[in-house]
């Protein structure tokens, strides 16, 4: 028979079986589609070697009037800004005592120390620093307990545990002095979803029906957006701080209501925005005027150009509204001419209007469900994101997604694949714009940490997904490429050289595809492969011998399982390496293999340093070869 070309359809598909999906692509691991053709993503390298305290769930990339590129990286213990490879902590102090108020004791050959302040607010995990102690006179000097510290433990509500860097010994028997100070930073956040039973264990209807969540159990999202050169930003369920660029990168946050001529700005908020243009700041679930706790559909408005005014006033244009469809606001953001505004059953476009009405919003969705705060992103003026059980857009109507992946992400049985239902509040997205792609990362079932993601390709309209381990990811026009942290607290730089930097030592990035199942006819005969015509460049490659395997997968029947190739006497896996360096030739030209079946799968793959590809059409020698 004559060669037969296999030149299948882009993406992948796995809304049915490997062999209804015939002459497509069925699995895939860090590969990506352009021009209809599979080929391996960009690798990722280490943005500094310095690591962050906590996990990030949150990226803000800005510039000052200064010039100075700056990246807000938020996470559950720490708000830092990143400045030439170093991370300044800027978290905010929630409380200072007055000297004397904290007091020490030791234990002779232990390194935990009891901390007592009557009424100390700290949870486990909080920071303090202490400054004025003295030391208690043996091993822990005043240079041992004067600096931060993380609480390791509560002991009730006047004393707590610390862990110091040496063990005291017999000699310390004193209690710091008289002069101790501590400055308490706002409490830490969990890294995981961790949700709280009961009725009215939070607000009211948040979380699933008879499940609530505490401010201290929601998973910790910070919400943050520059106002001009100066960052306003504050974790969800908590207050608003602000961090004056002109005071210098080591000067942390305070409150906005600390700032002078500040008037009732609200106290607990679920999400912060600053609208383009207009210069207003707005939260999303926040407490009413006067009110101390949060209405989940509440907006409200500071002045124009002035975020520390918040009292409605004839003479401003402070103000509020509240949606009406749904139980909460779950997230808001800006796009090109309006603000869209998604709570749990609808979503709402948040327009200007000027005084006297100033916001308006309109419901422009119903019935639809957005799966956490951060699973949204926007390209060319189009907004989509991940449902709790599908995809959406949003182009000036709502629209459903069609994703070839929607049974794989969402009802997998294999608990390696499918979406971990208890850690939905960490799925989030971003756009790589170099390749015309929206990324969606989530957890599985069998882990707590975002271990996959998922891409619509929106200019060729087609699915893929792997597995990367990232919590935070951030495609901005002021890095040169995609910005994305790890659990380990790294900052990486995406989209750079082939191979996988995540330990800060480059090595291999694994990365395969495998089509759906291929047959003679309608699979009445047997088929027999004898050889394979590579067609495959490693343009962009940086080993001298880049290579990538082609395996021919074959199977007796579709459900059968694939056939061990020694059963004809051969081998169904061959390397292709480049033979030359002009382009057009760097590719193996033939492989001889043996490989029998009624289906056949082609697996391109790659494990070695240095190596990227991308696939042409190659062709098989295929012919008839009976029928059983």
């Amino acid at each position: 028979m004559p060669l037969k070309k296999l030149l299948l359809k882009p993406g992948v598909n796995r809304e049915n079986t490997r062999y209804t999906n015939e002459g497509g692509w069925y699995d895939c691991d860090k590969v990506r589609f352009r021009q209809g053709t599979p080929e391996k993503i960009g690798g990722w390298s280490r943005f500094s070697n310095v690591s962050f305290l906590g996990t990030c769930r949150s990226l803000l990339n800005w510039v000052t009037l200064n010039a100075l590129n700056l990246i807000g990286v938020g996470t559950n213990l720490k708000y830092y800004i990143e400045l030439g490879t170093a991370f300044y902590d800027i978290t905010p102090i929630r409380a200072t005592t007055a000297a004397g108020d904290v007091t020490f004791a030791a234990t002779s050959g232990s390194t935990a120390i009891v901390v007592t302040d009557v009424a100390h607010g700290a949870i486990t995990n909080d920071f303090v620093t202490f400054s004025g102690a003295v030391g208690l006179g043996g091993a822990i000097t005043a240079a041992v307990l004067n600096k931060e510290y993380q609480v390791t433990g509560i002991v009730d509500a006047d004393n707590y545990i610390i862990t110091a860097a040496v063990a005291a010994n017999a000699s310390d028997v004193g209690n710091g002095g008289a002069a101790t100070v501590g400055a308490y930073q706002i409490n830490t956040g969990p890294a995981i979803q961790a949700a709280q039973t009961g009725w009215g264990a939070s607000f009211w209807g948040f979380g699933p029906w008879g499940i609530g969540q505490s401010a201290t159990d929601a998973l910790r999202i910070w919400n943050h957006s520059n106002f001009g050169e100066d960052l306003i930003f504050g974790p969800r369920g908590g207050g608003i701080y602000y961090w004056d660029a002109t005071a210098g990168i080591t000067v942390r946050g305070v409150p906005l209501s600390s700032l002078s001529g500040a008037s009732n700005v609200p106290t607990l908020q679920n999400n912060i925005l600053v609208s383009d243009v207009s210069r207003f700041v707005l939260c999303f679930g926040v407490n009413g005027l006067g009110e101390s706790a949060i209405d989940p559909m509440l907006v409200r408005w500071s002045d124009q150009e002035d975020p520390t005014n918040w009292t409605p006033a004839i003479t401003n244009q402070a103000g509020d509204l509240r949606l009406s469809i749904g139980s909460q606001i779950v997230t808001a953001r800006q796009t090109r001419q309006e603000i869209l505004v998604w709570t749990d059953s609808a979503l709402y476009s948040l327009q200007y209007l000027g005084p006297p009405f100033v916001w308006g919003a309109q419901s422009v969705g119903e019935n639809i469900s957005i799966i956490s705060p951060n699973a949204v992103a926007t390209a060319n003026n189009i907004t989509y994101w991940m449902g709790t059980d599908k995809f959406y857009k949003y182009d000036g109507r709502v629209q459903t997604l069609r994703c070839d992946l929607r049974q794989f992400i969402f009802q997998n049985a294999d608990a390696n694949l499918t979406l971990n239902h208890d850690q939905t509040e960490q799925v989030f997205a971003s756009t790589v714009e170099a390749y015309n792609e929206i990324w969606w990362f989530y957890c599985t079932s069998s882990s707590t940490s975002p271990n996959r993601y998922v891409v619509y390709n929106y200019v060729e309209d087609v699915w893929y997904y792997g597995t990367m381990d990232r919590t935070a990811w951030l495609d901005s026009g002021l890095s040169p490429n995609p910005l994305a942290t790890t659990p380990t607290g790294f900052l990486m730089n995406q989209e750079t050289g082939v191979d996988d930097g995540d330990t800060g030592t480059l090595a291999p990035m694994e990365a395969y595809i495998t089509s759906a199942e291929i047959d003679i006819d309608d699979g009445h005969n047997f088929g027999f492969i004898w050889r394979l015509l590579p067609d495959l460049t490693f343009r962009g490659s940086t080993a001298a011998s880049p290579v990538a395997n082609f395996s021919l997968l074959p199977l007796q029947n579709s459900g059968s399982g694939y056939n061990s190739p020694a059963s004809v006497g051969g081998s169904n896996t061959a390397p292709v390496v480049r033979t030359a360096t002009l382009p057009i030739e760097e590719f193996t030209g033939q492989v001889y293999t043996r490989v029998r079946g009624r289906q056949i799968s082609i697996k391109v793959e790659s494990d070695s340093l240095g190596t990227t590809w991308q696939l042409g059409a190659p062709r098989i020698d295929i012919r008839a070869d009976g029928r059983r």
